[in-house]
């Protein structure tokens, strides 16, 4: 074969372009000893010498270790784009060539690439929608209301624009603090909101926002928030913005974060794009720690423990707004994290059979596709599979 048409559907896959003819293709390749030296001369060296490193080190049955070692690799060592599938395929590849170890990513009945899940009920991905409920206990379904005025209350007009924005307005001279109102998201559902500052809110699935409909309390702009949210903040230094979230308090001037709470996660992360803010869990429950607090800075995410336990490390902070840009995002995450954003997402239950402690999954998938597109990705990494039963989906080694 030529070395250009392995050096194309190497390329290829590096940038995750593939059709489903050139995967068929290159699985045939990296299943034929006789191109082993000509992959080698397009892969190069150093990608080789990490992984024979490792395979030298493990033991050849030991194939689920020696898995998460080379998917390790391609994250530290190799500088290659973010898409989870075609790193896994060219670490496949080369371990293949590899044979001494006896890892083998595909079967050797050259099972097809693609389509691996059945896709009878598939399921669709979520879409824009929300439950705005009312200080009156009134609640209004925004995917079934017209565009325009839905509500007047405590001075404020609330309405909702032509591109599906909640928006509120202050109209009158009187606001009042107490007239609450609550966003909040299904499973599948995401949504945007306009506060009455100007601030920017936009809600992940299976989230709620809390607030006053004038906003300001006492002083301060006051939101309560369970689930993830993404914040961008008018700036008014005499009114200070709080974000509340299970035992955390964010507090800002002006500025952009995402703060992930939702109670299945092991920790609450707040993430800092622009600004500054600081993170505070004193008093906020009697079993926390009194008086402790921590400021961020751009690029920057801290985590807060159900025991209070605050730490702050730097991270790529537009990873952690990716599910408002239509992705998901993995970074070295157990299955059992992908999967509980994938079913926020596409609103289904998740039943494991197995123990998947050892396996890490890197890499980036579009939000925008039928759930059975993203499983057919996954199962092709041959870590693990997966059976749609309704809304249920079965995961299994």
């Amino acid at each position: 074969m030529e070395r250009e048409r392995l050096t194309y559907l190497y390329q290829q896959y590096l940038q995750g372009k593939a059709s489903s003819e050139e995967l068929d293709e290159w699985q045939k390749i990296i299943h034929d000893p006789s191109l082993k030296e000509a992959l080698g001369n397009i892969i190069d060296n150093s990608y080789y010498q990490i992984l024979e490193k490792d395979i030298q080190n493990l033991e050849a049955n030991r194939s689920e270790e020696i898995y998460h070692d080379i998917i390790s690799h391609t994250a530290d060592e190799r500088n290659l784009s973010r898409s989870l599938w075609p790193k896994i395929l060219i670490a496949a590849a080369v371990a293949t060539m590899i044979a001494s170890a006896g890892i083998w990513f595909f079967n050797n009945n050259k099972e097809a690439a693609t389509d691996q899940v059945a896709k009878v009920n598939d399921i669709a991905p979520g879409k824009q929608g929300a439950t705005l409920t009312l200080a009156s206990g009134k609640k209004i379904k925004l995917t079934e209301v017209a565009n325009g005025e839905l509500a007047k209350e405590a001075g404020v007009v609330i309405t909702k624009s032509a591109n599906g924005q909640l928006v509120y307005d202050i109209k009158g001279s009187k606001t009042e603090s107490n007239k609450q109102n609550t966003l909040s998201t299904a499973n599948g559902e995401t949504y945007q909101v306009r506060l009455p500052d100007g601030s920017l809110v936009w809600l992940n699935a299976a989230s709620s926002l809390t607030y006053s409909a004038s906003l300001i309390e006492s002083g301060l702009r006051r939101v309560k928030l369970d689930g993830e949210g993404y914040f961008e903040i008018s700036k008014d230094k005499q009114h200070p913005f709080i974000v509340e979230s299970h035992g955390q308090e964010v507090e800002v001037l002006g500025t952009h974060f995402n703060v992930n709470s939702y109670e299945d996660e092991s920790a609450i992360k707040t993430t800092l794009l622009e600004g500054s803010v600081k993170i505070n869990v004193s008093g906020l429950r009697p079993s926390l720690p009194q008086g402790k607090s921590r400021i961020l800075k751009p690029n920057e995410q801290s985590q807060v423990t159900s025991e209070g336990k605050i730490s702050v490390t730097e991270v790529v902070a537009s990873e952690a707004i990716a599910w408002k840009n239509g992705k998901f995002i993995f970074n070295e995450e157990t299955i059992e994290s992908v999967m509980r954003k994938l079913s926020r997402w596409y609103n289904v239950e998740v039943v494991y059979e197995g123990d998947f402690s050892n396996i890490r999954f890197d890499g980036s998938i579009s939000r925008s596709d039928k759930i059975s597109k993203i499983l057919d990705k996954i199962t092709f990494t041959q870590a693990v599979k997966f059976k749609i039963d309704g809304r249920r989906i079965y995961v299994t080694k």
